[in-house]
């Protein structure tokens, strides 16, 4: 184990070198640069320019310049905002718990639903409720994240005034109360299209472990149909889902990013598009990092979890 550890670790060092690489050079090619905000002030001169370029080290070679900030982030140093100067790591530390609380709950309430969808889909396969299932999964897999937010937002806000229409809580009020209620029309959005691949992905394992010779000698043996069910179909299904889960990691992030812009929620995809937007660099390569960082470590630990839960593939 501790060498599959080691391995897989080393694998994440070099995908983390490799995504730095990229995304700093296709930040610092991109048309306009780091500088085209302020290029875009009154009154500021292209010698002005050249002085700030100088001032922020970027006049250098790009080489150079990578060098220097991937010596920096490895002591810690993630940058100031070219905005407002505030470090790196304290602004995405400031919008981590939105994300954090929109993911979370729409993570669990889409795992559990789509889960108990799945398992009810493939025991009552061909049924009326598994093509009811099967439609709204493909309806809602076929439906932009974007567009459904705005249909939630007309319907359940503006029309019905159930909820509100964005933002984490009300100006003034910021109570547990108001931020859930702030909080069920993002959720609904990002739980209804997972709820699609959780369901569709475990009717398939399920269909799967039914037809395995394991799951017949059970019935032999006199097993009740739940116990079956719950024994040794449900809980061999559930392993591809672990693996699953940290594939789905990258998935959930940009169906975040979406919900947080449409429903201007504060969390780091409406960060990352607005220090997008300002041409704020060293955010941006932040956020990159952090959140490829979060997709790594959740693809290792859904990896560990797969090795311990089925002890045909622990490695030697």
């Amino acid at each position: 184990m501790l060498n599959f550890l080691l391995r897989r670790s080393g694998q994440s060092v070099v995908v983390l070198f490799l995504v730095s690489i990229i995304g700093f050079a296709a930040l610092n090619l991109a048309p306009g640069g780091p500088l085209s905000q302020y290029a875009l002030t009154p009154g500021m001169s292209q010698q002005t320019l050249h002085r700030l370029a100088e001032q922020m080290g970027l006049n250098r070679p790009l080489p150079v310049q990578y060098v220097d900030w991937l010596t920096h982030l490895l002591r810690g140093d993630w940058g100031h905002s070219y905005r407002d100067g505030q470090p790196v790591l304290r602004i995405i530390f400031s919008h981590l718990p939105a994300t954090l609380l929109l993911m979370v709950t729409s993570t669990l309430l889409a795992v559990t639903i789509g889960l108990w969808v799945g398992v009810k889909s493939a025991v009552r396969r061909y049924s009326l409720f598994d093509d009811i299932a099967t439609m709204a999964s493909m309806i809602a897999l076929s439906i932009p994240t974007f567009w459904f937010g705005l249909v939630a937002i007309y319907f359940f806000s503006l029309k019905l005034h159930w909820f509100p229409a964005g933002n984490m809580y009300t100006i003034g009020n910021g109570s547990v109360g108001d931020i859930l209620h702030h909080l069920v029309l993002p959720v609904l959005v990002l739980t209804f299209v997972d709820i699609a691949i959780w369901s569709r992905y475990m009717r398939s394992a399920t269909l799967e472990t039914i037809n395995q010779d394991f799951v017949k000698t059970a019935r032999a043996k006199g097993l009740t149909p739940r116990q079956v069910l719950l024994r040794h179909v449900v809980r061999n299904a559930l392993l591809p889902m672990i693996a699953l889960a940290g594939m789905q990691l990258p998935t959930i992030l940009g169906g975040a990013l979406v919900a947080e812009t449409v429903f201007t929620w504060p969390g780091m995809g409406r960060l990352f598009l607005d220090s997008l937007g300002y041409s704020d660099y060293p955010v941006v390569m932040g956020l990159l990092m952090f959140s490829a960082i979060m997709v790594l470590a959740g693809n290792l630990l859904a990896d560990v979890v797969t090795v311990l839960a089925d002890p045909r593939i622990r490695p030697e």
